[in-house]
């Protein structure tokens, strides 16, 4: 499949670094992000984008590391004094953020003392809830909201002999033509990137399964694990059999399988959905987009999976006009064309209606066949309470637990149910820390 991409010109660059000379009076606002790379470029070039358009702020953008290194950039700075005006966190972070009282100004309220017009309900509704309040109100804007899919390296399944058309909608499925790969003499007939967002935290939410009580969360600090039960410990056990087999080939705890994907090593790569921009940037082989497989036989499944990505949240400490600005800065970042063109480009899901509708209308999707599977998949069916998100504190702490006792299974050191009720009890020591902290 041969897919799109628009790039970042020089003379964008030039013009970007021509301006910022010119714009010394403007009210500067800072624009703290995790990006490097392509998306990286990206971002650039919509700052560029939104600074060339006006004249009255001026957005610099700063890249603090990955996305906990930015979280913690960003509480530091916080504590010194030293906040920028917004601030990129990870999904898991909201809890966090949400209880970080008398750091962060909502942007509801944001909009509101700004004067700034502002439409809630302009935005797809599985992406917003995740970062509003049980009411309604937005606490971050949605930014760079993903969700997890199957990339299939083509080229890989014909070499071995495989149908690309074969059917991998099941895990069952995918187990068959795994075989086939190790049998053909494939060292990575499967990778994975972001192991507890992909096989656990949406695993569950896909199969209509409790990650945690209390509505994953959402409904209290009370909560407590459940990533323990038969659906997530029979998918992990089989994951670790696969491990063991080389037909799951692990890479590490964040996307350093995107790399030997993209190299066109793997034949198949569950992965952010946002993989697109550098898959299609770097891949020198036809490669096709499935959506993310499920366990048949379980009830409820497919339901739907959940997103991951990052918000933007407003830290407090700033002046009225600096907040005007940001306003601004958020409705631009919001608007259709921006959105569109960054969905286009990212693979990140268009976090309002009408840049989905622009995308389509564009005809994108009929040119770019699979960029509306993440789509797809996300509003299939009306959320439920255990696949609406995630809402826990310490959450990145926890996936670190979580990711310790993967590699357990992984190594063959431990049985998945052993790995998964260790991580529970070790998360569930966190969870009441943070409740206790926050009452």
């Amino acid at each position: 499949m041969k897919l799109k991409i628009n790039t970042v010109s020089c003379a964008v660059l030039t013009a970007s670094l021509l301006w910022s000379n010119s714009a010394i009076a403007a009210t500067e606002v800072q624009f703290w992000h995790a990006f490097t790379g392509r998306l990286g470029e990206l971002v650039t070039e919509q700052v560029t984008t939104f600074n060339e358009s006006q004249d009255e702020y001026a957005v610099v953008a700063s890249h603090k590391g990955n996305y906990s290194e930015t979280l913690n950039a960003g509480i530091a700075a916080f504590r010194a004094d030293e906040q920028p005006h917004i601030l990129m966190v990870f999904e898991v972070g909201t809890a966090t953020m949400m209880s970080a009282k008398g750091a962060t100004k909502p942007v509801y309220q944001l909009m509101e003392e700004s004067g700034a017009e502002f439409d809630p309900d302009a935005y797809v509704g599985s992406v917003k809830g995740y970062y509003t309040t049980t009411d309604g109100k937005m606490l971050s804007l949605p930014y760079n909201s993903s969700t997890p899919v199957l990339w299939v390296n083509v080229d890989a399944l014909k070499k071995a002999g495989i149908d690309p058309e074969v059917d991998l909608s099941t895990w069952q499925q995918v187990g068959g033509v795994l075989d086939k790969l190790k049998a053909a003499g494939s060292e990575c007939p499967m990778t994975t990137a972001w192991q507890s967002w992909i096989h656990l935290e949406n695993l569950s939410a896909y199969h209509n399964t409790p990650f945690a009580s209390e509505e994953n969360g959402f409904a209290g600090l009370n909560t407590e694990l459940e990533l323990n039960g038969p659906v997530q410990v029979k998918h992990i056990q089989t994951l670790g059999d696969w491990a063991q087999d080389g037909k799951f080939i692990y890479n590490g705890r964040r996307n350093e399988g995107g790399a030997n994907f993209r190299a066109g090593e793997c034949a198949l790569f569950t992965e952010s959905s946002a993989g697109y921009a550098g898959i299609s940037s770097e891949a020198e082989f036809e490669f096709a987009v499935r959506p993310l497989p499920y366990w048949e036989g379980v009830d409820g499944a497919p339901q739907n999976t959940i997103i991951g990505g990052a918000s933007l949240w407003v830290m407090e400490g700033h002046k009225d006009d600096e907040y005007k600005g940001v306003a601004e800065f958020l409705n631009f970042l919001s608007s259709a064309d921006i959105q569109a063109k960054w969905h286009q480009n990212t693979g990140y899901l268009p976090i309002t209606f009408a840049a989905g509708e622009k995308t389509k209308t564009d005809g994108f999707y009929e040119e770019n066949a699979g960029t509306d599977v993440a789509g797809i998949q996300m509003t299939a069916k009306p959320p439920t309470e255990n696949s609406k998100g995630l809402r826990l504190g310490s959450f990145d702490q926890i996936r670190g637990i979580i990711d310790e006792e993967l590699e357990a299974v992984w190594a063959g050191d431990k049985t998945a149910q052993a790995a998964m009720d260790s991580a529970k009890e070790r998360g569930d020591k966190l969870l009441r820390r943070f409740e206790q902290a926050n009452r």
